[in-house]
């Protein structure tokens, strides 16, 4: 049986990834950050996921747990790890807390980074091991090749694992494992209920709270209808597992001629339409 690590599986494109790896005959080792979680996975899907308990800003807790599936796989290679785990900080970047920026960058770059050191060995880095080289799937976002306004800390760390992906893809040549980046669009998860929650009275005294108020209910609305978790899922098992997998696979929801107009507009345009669209046009001044 080929076996699996993801991260953050507790919810969202992490969980719709277990359901569907596992329905294919994968075994997955999953991380969550609490033992509630982990017992949720079991009742869920009893011996066929094995819960990893880390946050993947915790090093050595990393390292314990690529221990454990090292112990399990019995000096078998692991078929793949999907980098997932994530955080979405929004808000204006001026008047943005220096701490949610690092918070944003710790979790959403320098945790793959992590993980990636830790599990690379048993993706066949370590020549030791018996069996294929695996691969790395890498989710990043829509936002990481176009940025919206007030989601800049997310976007940039969705930038920041393209460019990762891209050298890694490179530097693991020598070792036979593929790196494949999936950048989706906005993702139907129980999250949306929760940023009707976040709260925006720090931008109260803002020129921008208006213009917050209005993005907000525009992206909440977006996430509502986006893609399932399982069709994302789906989309993680073909790049694991497909004989020749393309280098990045976009998943947005719309209609061709829309994405088609987005792609195609100069970076002006665009910026005028989105400034039009949420109310960014300055005053003219009397």
């Amino acid at each position: 049986m080929k076996s699996v690590v993801i991260t953050g599986v507790s919810t969202g494109i992490g969980r719709g990834a277990t359901r569907v790896l596992t329905q294919k005959g994968f075994h997955v080792f999953g991380s969550v950050r609490k033992e509630a979680d982990a017992e949720a996975l079991k009742a869920e899907f009893g011996d066929k996921v094995t819960p990893l308990i880390f946050d993947v800003c915790d090093e050595a807790a990393i390292r314990r747990a690529a221990d454990q599936v090292r112990a399990a796989l019995k000096g078998e290679t692991l078929a793949g790890l999907v980098n997932n785990a994530g955080i979405a900080v929004s808000g204006p970047l001026l008047e943005l807390d220096v701490e949610e920026m690092r918070r944003q960058m710790e979790i959403n770059v320098t945790g793959p980074f992590l993980v990636t050191q830790a599990f690379a060995p048993l993706l066949g880095a370590d020549p030791t091991l018996k069996g294929a080289p695996g691969r790395i799937v890498n989710i990043s976002s829509a936002a990481g090749v176009r940025a919206m306004p007030f989601l800049g800390p997310y976007s940039a760390s969705k930038f920041a694992i393209e460019g990762y992906s891209e050298a890694l893809r490179r530097e693991m040549m020598l070792f036979g494992i593929d790196v494949v980046i999936i950048g989706p669009g906005p993702v139907k998860t129980a999250i949306w209920d929760k940023a009707e929650e976040i709260d925006i009275t720090p931008y109260s005294n803002s020129p921008y709270l208006p213009i917050l108020q209005k993005f907000q209910k525009m992206f909440i609305g977006q996430g509502r209808n986006g893609l399932s978790a399982e069709k994302l899922g789906a989309l993680i098992h073909e790049a694991l597992t497909t004989p020749k997998p393309k280098t990045r696979y976009a998943a947005v929801k719309g209609r061709f001629v829309e994405k088609l107009v987005t792609a195609l507009l100069p970076r002006r345009a665009l910026d005028k339409l989105i400034a039009k669209q949420l109310g960014l046009t300055p005053a003219a001044k009397s």
